[in-house]
């Protein structure tokens, strides 16, 4: 007499993951804009795309990188389709994969 293998759970926490990355990836390009323009808001900073304004915080001059940080929104351009695409795959992966799992358990629960 063979025991029963206990069936395995289907990896919900492997594709929360992928989607968290995923989103994470795409939107931190605007991610960086808001962090940017609240350090600059808050520091009384002048913010914009055509020059770096000198911008102190805590005695230390973050201008340029607040510049930097500021058109590193326009990567947004590129990452917001491309991340939303890959999110729709990933996502069309988890159902295909989730209906096969499902109907492997149905097929081990008939034998």
């Amino acid at each position: 007499m063979s025991a029963a293998i206990p069936p395995r759970p289907f990896p919900w926490a492997r594709y929360g993951w992928i989607l968290a990355v995923l989103l994470l990836l795409t939107l931190l390009p605007l991610l960086s804009v808001l962090a940017a323009s609240f350090l600059a808001d808050a520091n009384g900073c002048t913010l914009n795309e055509a020059q770096s304004q000198p911008c102190l915080i805590m005695g230390s001059d973050w201008g340029g990188a607040l510049s930097f940080m500021f058109v590193l929104g326009w990567l947004a351009l590129l990452t917001l389709p491309l991340g939303g695409g890959a999110a729709i795959v990933a996502l069309i992966m988890l159902i295909i994969h989730f209906l096969a799992w499902r109907n492997g358990q149905a097929k081990d629960a008939l034998q």
